[in-house]
């Protein structure tokens, strides 16, 4: 009995020892990047953004989540070079770098302006789906994936009106995901993190009537089997089953980064939902049509995509089946 105590007493002191560890370095990672981005407020936004582009294709490919970003793209792109690869690795770096700056910049960056001539930094494709979904008096789901600036959606959705409630995945980091909540504009709408009851507080926004924004490009354990980039995956089916629930429009609607710092935002046109025999919306269906979406995006425009999330990684008991499932589309 004693000895079992002992083993307790060391379990519970090496629990409390490695999670205040991680505390620390969760803490000293975010003082970091704090510094680092004061240091970027002091210069101009394009000087600011193109500095933090060029230093993040040197580190991002020494840090260990570059090795899954080239695992991933070799993945989807089977046929390219290994330098066609890491070219595409090194761009990932830059967009995300630029993300993380363009957070103390959004003011100054987004200057659309709906009766200008002449677009500036910001320009919108699809505004008759903004007003449209502004002026119905029903709710919407809007989805998109982390492409280009996704932050910028919400402003924009502002800018004509339309109030939304975007679902996020905060980071692992808590004092980065306090900087986060800290530094979005107000006008960009509420946030709500994906966490356990996330779903039903979307369908109560749902059922008065309002509006949510979700992203659908990430693993989500346990969730519908798909296929992204022709490999099995699993995909969260929640909008579709809140699609279904609520029988309302989902649009997809995605940032697209241009050179020179600007942007381009877009809605395009609400999606024709699968259908079962009995009329209501296939939720398997729909999480396929959604990735479906995603990966024509990606594609477009591959090197804007976050490659260093572990897309394809398969969780739950029936890991070997589907193991055995994606060698046999390999063999087709």
């Amino acid at each position: 009995m004693v000895g079992n105590a002992l083993r307790k007493a060391r379990r519970d002191f090496m629990f409390r020892y490695g999670r205040r560890l991680r505390q620390m370095e969760h803490w000293l990672v975010a003082r970091l990047a704090m510094v680092l981005l004061s240091l970027l407020r002091l210069l101009p936004p394009d000087n600011a953004l193109n500095f933090a582009d060029r230093a993040a294709r040197r580190v991002g490919p020494l840090v260990g989540r570059h090795r899954v970003a080239v695992n991933n793209l070799r993945l989807a792109y089977p046929q390219k070079s290994d330098a066609e690869i890491e070219a595409i690795a090194r761009d990932m770096w830059g967009n995300m770098a630029r993300l993380a700056a363009e957070y103390i910049f959004l003011d100054a960056l987004f200057d659309f302006d709906p009766d200008a001539a002449k677009p500036g930094r910001v320009e919108v494709r699809g505004i008759e789906h903004f007003v449209e979904i502004a002026g119905e008096k029903k709710p919407h789901i809007l989805f998109t994936g982390h492409l280009g600036n996704f932050e910028l959606l919400p402003v924009a959705a502002a800018t004509f009106g339309m109030n939304i409630t975007a679902l996020f995945r905060p980071p692992n980091n808590p004092y980065l995901a306090d900087y986060i909540h800290s530094t979005r504009r107000s006008s960009m709408g509420a946030l709500l993190p994906s966490s356990t009851g996330a779903s039903f507080a979307l369908a109560a926004i749902l059922e008065k009537g309002g509006n949510i924004g979700v992203l659908v490009d990430q693993k989500f354990s346990g969730g519908v089997e798909t296929t992204f980039f022709g490999r099995l995956c699993q995909t969260n089916p929640m909008l579709g089953m809140l699609a279904r629930h609520y029988d309302c429009d989902v649009y997809p609607a995605r940032c697209v980064r241009l050179p020179g710092n600007r942007f381009r935002l877009e809605i395009e046109d609400k999606l024709d939902l699968p259908r079962t025999e009995d009329g209501s919306v296939d939720v398997d269906a729909t999480t396929q049509l959604l990735t479906d979406v995603v990966e024509r995006w990606v594609r477009e425009d591959p090197g804007q995509w976050m490659w260093f999330h572990k897309r394809w990684e398969i969780s739950g008991r029936r890991r070997k089946r589907r193991q055995a499932k994606q060698a046999s589309l390999d063999a087709q």
